[in-house]
């Protein structure tokens, strides 16, 4: 895939919004409320699969390099594998489903089942790994880091379908 001039600032700009959106958050312990996810559907609903994945990934690169990027200016390798690490991992992943349902499928009922899928795949590879790293029983973590944001991920991700339809149809990006 060759990115143009254009690609490569579309996708930098919402790398850009993503950390941005990182930062408002309600800190609760161990998984803050954040905007991220709501970041990371309109990135992949707008730029598509191929480039909502890179702008996520380079995201996700950023802040394991250390670029305070992620919730509470935090970055660096310890966000990636720590406990809250898999949900991290899973943004880009999240990008690519939501870009390839916005673009592939115009039967709303599969672009909503492809988004949620992929906030099932956000929360099964988020709460693996906080099982993983901080010993938490599979229950005791689906308490804390899955069953408190399923109504707000799931409003997340019906404002993102909204809002990111109808700017991707308002706006040519080029999205391919």
């Amino acid at each position: 895939m060759k990115l143009s001039a254009k690609d490569l600032v579309l996708c930098g700009m919402f790398a850009a919004l993503t950390a941005v959106a990182s930062q408002i958050s309600i800190p609760i312990h161990p998984i803050p409320f954040t905007m991220q996810v709501l970041a990371v559907y309109l990135t992949g609903i707008i730029l598509g699969y191929k480039k909502g994945f890179i702008s996520i990934f380079v995201y996700v690169l950023l802040g394991a390099i250390g670029a305070p990027v992620f919730t509470n200016f935090s970055g660096g390798i310890q966000s990636i594998v720590g406990p809250t690490g898999g949900f991290i991992i899973a943004f880009p992943f999240m990008a690519l489903l939501a870009g390839y349902s916005s673009q592939k499928s115009y039967n709303k009922l599969k672009s909503a089942a492809a988004l949620i899928l992929s906030l099932v795949l956000c929360y099964t590879l988020g709460t693996t790994q906080l099982c993983l790293v901080t010993g938490m029983s599979i229950s005791k973590a689906l308490k804390v880091a899955v069953i408190p944001f399923i109504m707000f991920d799931l409003v997340k991700i019906a404002i993102a379908y909204i809002i990111g339809l109808k700017v991707k149809n308002k706006v040519k990006l080029g999205v391919s």
